[in-house]
């Protein structure tokens, strides 16, 4: 992105330039979150991975957004985004 600029070619007096612009390319998932079972009381970790490290990752159950907590643990290593939930109950599901 940082190439983005106007270049130029020159030829004795003639002078040719063109704009580039560099798009971002956009931040997918290379491993998805995967369905999982977990015994009543016990902590639940899910974790995906992201092509981008830097990209903001935003947790969320029922449509809204985790934070952490004494309940959710979120952690983002590297391409790595992880949701530690714990003492799982059943309403967590």
């Amino acid at each position: 992105k940082s190439d983005s600029d106007t270049y130029t070619c020159d030829i004795g007096d003639a002078q040719s330039r063109a704009k580039l612009v560099v798009q971002e390319k956009p931040c997918v998932f290379t491993k998805e979150l995967v369905d999982t079972e977990v015994t009543e009381g016990e902590d639940v970790i899910l974790h995906c991975e992201t092509s981008k490290s830097e990209s903001p990752v935003k947790w969320c159950k029922d449509g809204k957004s985790l934070r952490n907590s004494s309940k959710y643990n979120i952690s983002r290593s590297g391409f790595e985004a992880k949701l530690v939930i714990h003492r799982a109950e059943e309403r967590d599901s």
